[in-house]
């Protein structure tokens, strides 16, 4: 018998985070639910443990590497060294109203702290954990709003999305998106970016889609047949220009 696949989502107390968990869970995934507030965590992790659900609270807290270490002998110990999904879900975003030419320097470097540098340290640390999986999942939870291709598109909508901080940092994860799919393209493991949509959550109160189809995105990547791309940018299965 095959063993049960595993999955850590980073950013899981919530929202996306907490329903791509659960979506992961459902579909058979034991999934460490990562969160950096032990109580939040540990309460999300019990909701879906009592609705039948494979789901345990890790402590992920991405501006603490040494939660990244923790989590990493959580798995050698006792998940045997194996990690089949990381979901990188965790990120920031301060800077709505600002743009390139005002955005302040220390909410730029915040943002990229957590939502870049941050996200591939833990990516790193947790890799060899991954290249034990036969079908190594790492699903980038990014946004449209890191496409350059849109953004100097005049016809795309998005001048008044233009949150230099955030988009910018998301447009540098699908850079890592990229070159770390072909790193390791002689391996089983894929790499896709994911846009999860204008979902409505406590950050975005009038967003136009829920998070049970928000989460649908990251989940199917995490899930990819071993025929499935690597290297991408997907909403709802289509390709984003980047």
């Amino acid at each position: 018998m095959d063993a049960q696949k595993t999955a850590l989502v980073t950013g899981g107390n919530k929202g996306l985070g907490l329903e791509i968990c659960r979506q992961l869970a459902q579909n058979g995934y034991m999934v460490l639910l990562g969160s950096r507030d032990k109580g939040r965590g540990e309460e999300a992790a019990a909701t879906l443990a009592q609705q039948g659900l494979d789901v345990r609270f890790i402590h992920i807290d991405m501006e603490d590497a040494a939660s990244f270490d923790a989590a990493g002998a959580y798995i050698r110990q006792s998940l045997q060294g194996r990690l089949d999904v990381l979901v990188n879900n965790a990120g920031i975003a301060l800077d709505w109203g600002y743009k390139a030419d005002s955005v302040p320097m220390d909410m730029l470097r915040r943002t990229f702290e957590t939502n870049f540098f941050a996200l591939i340290d833990l990516t790193q640390r947790l890799l060899p954990f991954i290249l034990r999986s036969p079908a190594g999942r790492i699903v980038n939870q990014s946004s449209v709003l890191g496409s350059l291709s849109l953004h100097n598109d005049p016809e795309s909508g998005f001048e008044q999305l233009k949150a230099f901080a955030y988009n910018s940092s998301k447009t540098a994860l699908n850079a890592f998106t990229i070159h770390l799919a072909q790193a390791l393209s002689a391996t089983p493991v894929k790499v896709n970016s994911a846009h999860p949509g204008d979902v409505r959550t406590d950050a975005n109160k009038h967003g136009h889609i829920e998070v049970e189809e928000g989460a649908k995105t990251a989940v199917t990547l995490a899930m990819l047949p071993a025929d499935g791309p690597s290297g991408g940018y997907f909403f709802h299965g289509d390709a984003i220009p980047w």
